[in-house]
């Protein structure tokens, strides 16, 4: 366990997210969920949590088992076509993470999620988070139109609104 990591997430303030992730910004990132979801049968989530706290933090649990746990909770597995898909930024280590269901995740492999992660994070660098996000999703998006048509599928089965932990 890093006191550094401990010291980022417990100083990591709600008003900072706000800041990053205002509502107009937020109502861009879903805009661009919907936008993606008209080309694909897919289903995106993307969920943003400003730092972690009690037993995760102090377990030292990496973004990446977070993103898996909040995938589970939020039950993006749960689709007809195994094609959810969850982009989880954990602000407070800089980190994102794609977490996707079996059937698009054989289709795409963990190399090709590792390199629209590593965009985004060019972009979060700069201080681009909403681009990098919308950029991000984009992304996943022509991944999903790629293996999955709109013909695949029916409804919307996920909400397209970002989550804010």
């Amino acid at each position: 366990m890093s006191i550094r990591r401990i010291g980022r997430h417990l100083l990591e303030h709600r008003w900072r997210l706000r800041r990053i992730f205002p509502p107009r910004a937020l109502a861009r990132i879903e805009q661009a969920i919907k936008a993606g979801e008209v080309t694909h049968s897919g289903q995106v989530r993307f969920v943003v949590e400003g730092a972690l706290d009690g037993a995760p933090l102090f377990h030292n649990q990496p973004a990446r088992e977070r993103a898996l746990d909040v995938f589970s909770q939020l039950r993006i597995w749960d689709t007809a076509h195994n094609n959810g898909i969850l982009i989880y930024l954990l602000l407070a280590d800089r980190d994102v993470e794609i977490v996707a269901d079996r059937g698009i995740d054989a289709k795409v492999g963990r190399e090709g999620w590792e390199k629209i992660c590593r965009e985004m994070e060019t972009d979060f660098q700069a201080g681009n988070f909403e681009g990098g996000v919308i950029k991000g999703i984009e992304a996943v998006s022509r991944e999903l139109a790629t293996h999955y048509s709109r013909s695949d599928g029916g409804p919307n089965e996920l909400p397209d609104a970002p989550v804010v932990i």
